[in-house]
């Protein structure tokens, strides 16, 4: 895992990247058994906290971003860079590896 010098206001992704906090998992089963960090998966949800303009088709224009600041989304449980900023974990991941935004 990489570890950013910058905080996480101050990221501006790249592209059609975005930067995801992880939404952490559960440490208890709901039958009470505590699971360690091993048998713990990988979150797949989380918080958009900031997001690229947009990727550059051939053309010369910008695709438009799907999602933006503050969406809730699920993204694929292997995509991405993880990294630490202000001991927070943080993903930037592609655009197209979010797999849906989460409706409240």
């Amino acid at each position: 895992m990489a570890t950013a010098t910058a905080t996480s206001k101050k990221l501006r992704p790249l592209g059609d990247r975005v930067v995801i906090k992880p939404t952490p998992r559960e440490d208890m089963t709901k039958s009470g058994i505590v699971l360690p960090d091993t048998a713990k998966e990988k979150p797949q949800e989380g918080l958009i906290l900031a997001a690229g303009p947009g990727k550059i088709l051939d053309d010369g224009t910008r695709e438009k971003m799907d999602v933006k600041k503050g969406d809730r989304v699920l993204y694929s449980k292997y995509a991405g860079t993880e990294f630490k900023v202000d001991g927070e974990d943080l993903l930037i991941v592609s655009q197209k590896d979010i797999l849906a935004i989460v409706e409240a």
